[in-house]
């Protein structure tokens, strides 16, 4: 599969690369991108949420009323849940709601997910991008280019580059992540991916 490269113009250079088929060209597998971006967004809840029950109420701990006699039911304490104010009855607790998946499933989902972007032509590769100071309006010029400012767009990088991630941050529909920390989540959730060229070896490496 070979691929045209664009400058940061958002034009053709005329030069091609091609993509590892083992990680750009398998037959993607819609339950593992389901387990794994189930996973990732089980990971960013807090989980924090908390409710008294009647053991944790600070109130009186006598008999409200006498046993029998009183024509209704019986009640023993002013802490239960069936008394306004009282201890809320299986209320949430604190939890975490991460769960395990395993190393195999998630580089197939990773690899699943960036092969359906091609079969849908929803990839562009890119020449390295190095921006001399962060300008939000360049990295919006370079989308127009692309013709691509009106979409979701990820662009993958192969370091860390602050000023292109600081030119993208205020940009809402535009997120820059490195090669390394690609996740089955960000690249589902973009409309288009922009792969930097010298991300494409990092890809390889860490999903072959």
């Amino acid at each position: 599969m070979e691929f045209a490269i664009h400058n940061i113009s958002g034009k053709e250079t005329g030069k091609k690369v091609k993509l590892d088929k083992e990680v750009f060209g398998v037959e993607p597998n819609e339950h593992a991108i389901y387990l794994d971006v189930k996973q990732y967004l089980a990971n960013q809840r807090q989980g924090t949420s908390k409710a008294k029950g009647r053991a944790e109420m600070s109130y009186s701990t006598r008999k409200i009323k006498r046993q029998k006699g009183t024509g209704g039911a019986r009640a023993g304490s002013i802490k239960s849940g069936v008394f306004v104010g009282g201890g809320r009855i299986f209320g949430p607790e604190p939890r975490d709601y991460g769960f395990k998946l395993n190393k195999k499933v998630k580089r197939l989902a990773r690899k699943s997910a960036l092969s359906a972007k091609v079969a849908s032509s929803s990839i562009r590769v890119m020449e390295n991008i190095e921006l001399d100071a962060p300008k939000t309006k360049a990295y919006i010029a370079m989308l127009n280019g692309l013709e691509l400012a009106d979409k979701k767009t990820l662009l993958i990088t192969d370091d860390v580059k602050s000023n292109v991630v600081l030119s993208a941050r205020n940009f809402q529909k535009a997120k820059v992540v490195t090669a390394d920390s690609l996740n089955t989540y960000d690249i589902m959730n973009a409309n288009v991916l922009l792969v930097c060229e010298g991300a494409i070896a990092k890809i390889n490496d860490t999903l072959k």
